[in-house]
């Protein structure tokens, strides 16, 4: 099963097409996205293109420069955010759920609405509804507080330089209780606006 170039989907759960933005890690040229060339390999992924969202959101950075989509579309101090689109096939979904904890509340997968950036081959702007990876509902206020109620428009090269991927981080504390650490340590955040 691979994905065509077009993108449809399909009524079956097997072979639904998911459109994914992607604004963070798994980025061409960051830290996880070697997830998504396998996938690519694999023909369980395509790139359709750099989007960003049509709505202004706040990205911020949590523990060891880990980025957070927060899901509060609108509120002062956030921007639009810039990022990649993947079309994903139901079977290539699992392994990105899987990196961002979908099932241990890290993260959760829900719709955003995305624009390309720079032109298509209809010449208009193409706006699509996507699903994103936000920071889950129980620690993102905290997280907004966090980092200064103010965001990126772009996880960029600068925050990446302090990225720790997982494999690296102490493995006797769960990602949730280090974001809790984050969120409620007194020093600020090591994140520069």
């Amino acid at each position: 099963m691979g994905i065509e170039n077009g993108g449809s989907e399909s009524e079956d759960a097997t072979t639904k097409i998911h459109l994914v933005f992607t604004y963070g890690t798994l980025k061409r040229g960051f830290g996880n996205h070697s997830l998504l060339q396998d996938l690519m390999r694999t023909g369980d992924a395509v790139f359709k293109g750099t989007y960003q969202t049509v709505q202004k959101y706040p990205l911020v950075c949590g523990p060891y420069m880990v980025p957070f989509l927060l899901n509060f579309p609108g509120v002062p101090g956030s921007r639009t955010v810039s990022g990649e689109l993947y079309a994903v096939s139901a079977r290539g979904l699992v392994p990105i759920d899987e990196l961002e904890g979908t099932t241990q509340g890290h993260y959760e997968r829900l719709p955003i609405e995305v624009v390309v950036v720079g032109p298509n081959d209809d010449g208009g702007e193409k706006r699509v509804w996507a699903e994103a990876y936000y920071a889950h509902g129980n620690y993102a206020a905290e997280m907004w507080r966090k980092n200064g109620n103010r965001g990126l428009g772009e996880y960029s090269d600068k925050e990446a330089k302090g990225y720790v991927k997982r494999k690296d981080r102490p493995q006797h504390v769960s990602f949730l209780d280090q974001i809790h650490v984050f969120v409620t340590s007194s020093t600020s955040s090591s994140v520069d606006y």
